[in-house]
């Protein structure tokens, strides 16, 4: 089936150009309307394939930010292979300010590969799965903790399906080159249904990232998200006189289990001890929950389960029974 997703972009054609992924969205206000989310071709002939992508959670401004400050940089110098970048992917969550699509709930992260008879978000999924993927050969997916988690910088990355496949994925992460790098096998945090995930599916080599977090902007997330793209674009040969820092070390973890992560175990204000990239230890004190309508009652005390470093807290106080507090990440060989 032919995506209803449509663009006058000719991703063939030589140069710049600068249009809309138009995602049909019969309203009450508009029969026959479109959403725009905004997408820009850069193509020098020759070369690799880049998709870059941030707005996939609306909440989320750092790789935003990055992808726009990189595409004015990419009008000033040669581009050798092909770019696409869309820093608004799910442009009704940005224009909300939400995590996930005020228009039909969709949260875009866990819907692939999406569907083209299903709501926008599931659409726009299903444009990036069947258009985009057999275009890219690399694709990289910029995250942060949004307005709910403060979190670690860490690029994760999916496992291949080929040994091929997984060096270039590592070469993806070594070049990036986040403070910390973790390959997953996809358990938690979505599995097969997240962007990147469904990238690595279809024999691409593929990152997402997380850049911090919090409801303001991290400008320390903003600068490895720009920094990162700059150095793998400059580095795979699409452009190859793009500045681009130098790289440093990158720590190699592995996300610890579900049930070593701490949940609210009732509503309640959330006090939170331990920074995000601190160490903890099984049994550890990492917070209290203060009771709601309960001031007289002892706080509940929540401590750590595992051994690990602590990769994301919660960030908003107000809390509700089954809200992620921390979670948990040990460093990996591999």
């Amino acid at each position: 089936m032919v995506s209803p997703v449509w663009t006058t972009i000719d991703f063939h054609k030589r140069g710049v150009q600068s249009d809309y992924a138009r995602v049909p969205y019969s309203s009450d206000t508009s029969a026959y309307g479109w959403i725009p989310v905004p997408m820009i071709c850069f193509n020098g002939g020759d070369g690799p394939t880049a998709l870059l992508t941030a707005g996939t959670h609306g909440d989320e401004y750092e790789g935003q930010i990055a992808l726009r400050r990189i595409a004015r940089a990419l009008c000033q110098t040669e581009v050798k292979g092909r770019i696409i970048i869309l820093p608004e992917l799910n442009r009704p969550a940005v224009i909300a300010g939400r995590r996930n699509s005020p228009l039909d709930g969709g949260n875009l992260n866990r819907l692939f590969p999406g569907s083209a008879v299903s709501g926008p978000t599931a659409m726009i999924a299903e444009y990036v799965t069947e258009v985009l993927f057999p275009l890219a050969d690399y694709v990289l997916d910029l995250h942060s903790g949004g307005s709910s988690l403060d979190y670690m910088q860490v690029a994760y990355a999916h496992r291949g399906h080929t040994p091929e496949q997984d060096h270039r994925i590592g070469d993806l992460l070594d070049c990036f080159a986040a403070p910390n790098s973790i390959l997953t096998d996809g358990r938690g945090g979505g599995g097969a249904t997240t962007l990147y995930a469904a990238a690595a599916a279809h024999g691409v080599a593929a990152l997402t990232t997380e850049l911090g977090g919090g409801q303001g902007l991290s400008q320390a997330g903003v600068r490895l998200a720009e920094d990162g793209v700059r150095r793998v674009l400059h580095h795979f040969g699409i452009v190859p006189d793009l500045v681009a820092p130098a790289s440093g070390p990158t720590r190699k973890l592995k996300i610890l289990p579900p049930e070593t992560a701490i949940y609210a175990p009732a509503d309640g204000l959330f006090e939170p001890l331990v920074e995000v990239g601190a160490p903890a230890r099984a049994g550890q004190a990492a917070g209290y929950l203060h009771l709601l309508s309960q001031p007289l009652a002892d706080p509940i005390e929540l401590r750590f389960k595992a051994d690990g470093i602590v990769i994301y807290r919660r960030y908003p106080t107000l809390t509700t029974l089954g809200d992620a507090l921390y979670g948990l990440a040990a460093e990996s060989e591999c």
